[in-house]
C-alpha cells in the first residue's frame, strides 16, 4: 500500500463537490463519498496503490455517460484535465482514466482490455452503493428522474441485454432489480465486498417480496 498525497486528495474532493453540485441525487457528491469510503474500506485488505484507488473512486462518476447523451469519453477527459493541472504523473492519470472507462456494469462485464486490482476495488465499491437500502433508494430516485413507471407486470425484465439495449432501456424501475441489481452480488471481486454484498442482497430480496405482495393486494 503506497502513501497517499493528502493535498491532492483534498483538491480532488473539492473539484468533485463543485462539479457535481447540481447532479441527480443518485449520482451526486454523496454517491461519490459513499463509494470513496467503501473503496478505502475494501482497499485496507488488498495489495493496491491506495492513491490510485482514492482518485479512481472520487473521479469515477465525474461525468457519467448517462447524463452526457451516452458519451463515455467525457468522464475520462474531465478527469485527465483535472489531474494534468495538478501535475499528476502520466502513468497514474492513465490508470485513473482506465478505471473510469471500465467501471460500469456493462463495460466491466464485456471488456477485458484493461484490469487491475485498483479497478476491482473501485468497481466493488461502486457496485455496493447500487444494492441494499441505498441501492433501492437510488434506483427509484433515478426512475423518477427519468419519469419511469414503478412497475408494470406486462413488461418482463430482459436479463441478457446487450450494452446498447441496456443503455436505451426505459423499462419500469422494478425491472432494473432483475436486470442488474440482483446480479451484482455474484460479480464482486474482493472478499470484503462479497461479505457486505450478501446482507445488502438479502435486503433487496425482502423488499421485492414485500413490494410485489403489496402490488398484488396480498398484504
Amino acid at each position: 500500500m503506497q502513501k497517499v498525497t493528502t493535498n491532492l486528495i483534498e483538491k480532488t474532493v473539492s473539484f468533485v463537490k463543485e462539479t457535481l453540485k447540481n447532479a441527480e441525487g443518485g449520482h451526486d457528491w454523496f454517491h461519490i463519498e459513499r463509494v470513496w469510503k467503501n473503496a478505502k474500506l475494501i482497499a485496507k485488505n488488498e495489495n493496491v496503490n491506495f492513491e490510485i484507488v482514492e482518485l479512481g473512486a472520487l473521479l469515477h462518476d465525474i461525468a457519467d455517460a448517462k447524463f452526457h447523451d451516452g458519451d463515455e469519453t467525457v468522464g475520462p477527459k474531465v478527469a485527465r484535465n483535472f489531474l494534468e493541472k495538478e501535475n499528476v504523473e502520466e502513468s497514474k492519470i492513465i490508470h485513473v482514466e482506465n478505471i473510469i472507462k471500465h467501471i460500469s456494469f456493462k463495460n466491466g462485464d464485456t471488456s477485458h482490455i484493461f484490469d487491475s486490482k485498483e479497478l476491482q476495488v473501485v468497481r466493488d465499491a461502486d457496485r455496493l452503493d447500487a444494492i441494499g437500502a441505498i441501492g433501492i433508494a437510488r434506483a427509484f430516485n433515478y426512475g423518477g428522474f427519468k419519469n419511469r413507471a414503478l412497475h408494470n407486470p406486462e413488461i418482463e425484465p430482459k436479463i441478457n441485454q446487450t450494452k446498447e439495449e441496456y443503455k436505451k432501456s426505459k423499462a419500469p424501475t422494478i425491472n432494473h432489480f432483475y436486470e442488474k441489481l440482483l446480479l451484482l452480488k455474484d460479480k464482486m471481486h474482493t472478499d470484503s465486498a462479497k461479505q457486505i454484498a450478501e446482507q445488502r442482497h438479502l435486503y433487496m430480496e425482502q423488499f421485492l417480496s414485500q413490494f410485489l405482495d403489496e402490488w398484488d393486494g396480498k398484504k
